[in-house]
């Protein structure tokens, strides 16, 4: 199994060392991680591993109680245009229409823009990912798989370089999570300069079929980085075929393993 040691220097989002504490209780114990530029990285792990704890920190929201973290050779100070994110629960503003709240997305990376423009513009990114019927709908007029579409395209229109997503699809049904899977792909694949993606799950299947690679987070023994592991299978990724595929078993089956000694870790620590 390949766990590639990877370098992005000056040129991608670089984790150092980095440890977080709440309240004096560790939540990351000294996690290093690189991520070049235009890479998709799954953060995968159990509930209590820290991923989104560390996405948190990749935004700015929080700070490391140990080490750094620098986008193109800047360490993070807070949170920046630089870096969009796309939380689980949608987080638009229910008295803002979907096309408005883009709107405020494309106001954030064009200052300079008219009101027209800025809202020619949210419509076209709504368009993307299908919703270019609705932008006159507020959120509670969409269901949930639409209203974590009208996110993504938010997330798009801050045409930040940089892309966070905690969980986004978790809420939602099979059906409707392939779809904007597939259509998660498509923008990143889309975009030039590709957008490097960090996203946080805790499904073995939905990480390997979205990323590059894998940074597998444990639960127990502090809360650190267990492996890096790469996704070699090529893209395009057709659905059935993926998961038929006996790469993509081996896959599974190792990290299930290492997440299972992870799990038996922490139980016999704790007796």
């Amino acid at each position: 199994m390949s766990c590639a040691a990877y370098s992005s220097g000056a040129g991608g989002l670089r984790i150092d060392d980095v440890s977080f504490a709440y309240n004096e209780e560790p939540v990351l114990r000294r996690v290093t991680l690189d991520v070049p530029e235009g890479q998709f990285i799954s953060l995968l792990g159990p509930s209590g591993s820290g991923k989104s704890t560390l996405l948190r920190l990749i935004a700015g929201l929080e700070r490391p109680t140990r080490g750094r973290i620098a986008w193109k050779g800047v360490e993070i100070a807070g949170p920046g245009i630089d870096r969009a994110v796309v939380f689980q629960n949608y987080s638009l503003f229910p008295w803002f229409t979907a096309q408005a709240n883009v709107a405020l997305a494309v106001a954030k990376a064009h200052p300079d823009f008219g009101r027209a423009r800025r809202l020619e513009l949210a419509r076209d990114y709504l368009s993307r990912v299908g919703l270019g019927n609705a932008a006159e709908k507020y959120p509670l007029q969409l269901s949930g798989g639409m209203q974590q579409r009208a996110a993504i395209a938010r997330a798009l229109a801050l045409e930040a370089p940089v892309l966070l997503m905690d969980e986004p699809f978790g809420a939602l049904d099979p059906v409707n999570r392939g779809k904007l899977q597939d259509l998660l792909i498509d923008a990143w694949k889309g975009s030039s300069p590709r957008r490097t993606i960090v996203f946080v799950t805790h499904d073995i299947d939905e990480a390997l079929y979205l990323g590059d690679r894998v940074a597998l987070l444990g639960a127990s023994q502090g809360k650190r980085l267990l492996a890096e592991i790469d996704v070699p299978l090529a893209r395009p990724r057709p659905r059935a075929a993926f998961f038929a595929s006996a790469e993509f078993r081996e896959l599974r089956e190792n990290i299930a393993e290492r997440l299972d000694a992870d799990v038996i870790s922490g139980l016999a620590t704790n007796h």
